[in-house]
């Protein structure tokens, strides 16, 4: 029989799982924040960034996969096509949505990731989210929308560049999705390798189509790629697939609402931007607010793990003793035979 100690076990190890999936995703958020800090000051276009980012970064996942024996495979290149696509046209059409309209219009229209996500998590992949839960995620989204207002923008706003920022955010929820339906089928370390190889082949020729400047980096700017790649790309988007399959989806997206934030921050701290106290007040709640779904979260995932090994183990102790009452029964069946 299972005893209750092994049912906790069992419990604890799922409950771990999904904690150590949150803690990840935070993580990730942080790195995303720090590269979206280090494109500052690389002098090279968006999409030119974007190009030998992904390119180097994927050459540098391929031969560690390759060192690990864990061939980069055409399925490979199949399974992480979509998730591929949609990441290289979240870059391309972000940077062309703030050459369009401002800053804070594109930013705040992708801040709304998480209600889109949220939906699809819901409706596709049967994911619940708390009330309580759904309240705190819509303080941190007013918290976002208040920190990106109050930034300095000169930027001028237009239809054309709005519906640019409404496609990013389409194509980053989708990289998403395609990341969560990943799993069992590639691990996340293939996928991001995947997803970055297509990345950069979309990058590459919409750079030259827009004109950018395309040649080699100087020494400066390949240095701090290669510290984008470092921060953003292995920490960043190793971690955020890794964590994604461990935690509901719509939870990974609303991390990223943290971006502005650490963003912000980090601004303030290297390149002496201004924070408003209004916008520290919305820092606050942002990262109070997530902190509370996230320790709720955590907290529903140990009890319904453990729930569930307390389930799995009465099964397992019903079969165990049906199959020793048929023995039983057909060695007293033996009996009265002889």
């Amino acid at each position: 029989m299972t005893t209750t100690a092994e049912a906790t076990q069992l419990s604890s190890a799922d409950g771990r799982d999904v904690t150590l999936g949150l803690a990840g995703a935070g993580v990730a958020v942080c790195a995303w924040s720090a590269g979206t800090i280090l494109a500052k000051g690389i002098e090279m276009g968006g999409l030119a960034i974007g190009a030998y980012r992904f390119w180097i970064f994927s050459a540098l996942i391929i031969a560690f996969m390759a060192i690990r024996r864990t061939p980069f495979t055409w399925r490979v290149i199949k399974v992480s096509m979509w998730g591929g696509i949609a990441l290289g046209s979240d870059i391309a059409l972000f940077f062309s949505a703030v050459k369009e309209t401002s800053i804070v219009n594109a930013t705040i229209i992708g801040s709304l990731q998480p209600i889109l996500v949220g939906i699809v998590a819901a409706k596709f992949f049967g994911e619940t989210i708390r009330g309580r839960d759904a309240i705190w995620s819509t303080v941190a989204l007013a918290g976002v929308v208040v920190i990106i207002a109050f930034s300095a923008d000169d930027g001028v706003s237009n239809w054309t560049g709005d519906l640019l920022a409404v496609g990013a955010l389409l194509s980053w929820s989708a990289y998403f999705i395609a990341s969560k339906q990943s799993k069992g089928k590639i691990t996340s370390l293939e996928f991001t390798a995947g997803t970055s190889v297509w990345s950069g082949l979309i990058c590459t020729p919409l750079g030259f189509l827009f004109g950018q400047d395309m040649s080699l980096p100087s020494a400066k700017n390949f240095g701090l790629l290669l510290v984008m790649i470092a921060v953003a790309g292995i920490v960043g988007h190793v971690l955020m697939n890794w964590s994604l399959v461990r935690i509901p989806l719509w939870i990974g997206s609303t991390f990223t609402l943290l971006i502005p934030v650490f963003s912000a921050l980090l601004a303030w701290v290297f390149f002496g931007e201004e924070i408003l106290a209004i916008q520290g007040v919305a820092m606050a709640c942002v990262i109070g607010a997530l902190a509370i779904v996230v320790r709720g979260q955590s907290s529903a995932a140990k009890a319904s793990a453990a729930h569930r090994a307390i389930l799995d183990a009465e099964v397992r102790d019903t079969e165990a003793s049906d199959i020793e009452a048929s023995d039983i029964e057909a060695s007293d069946s033996g009996s009265n035979t002889s």
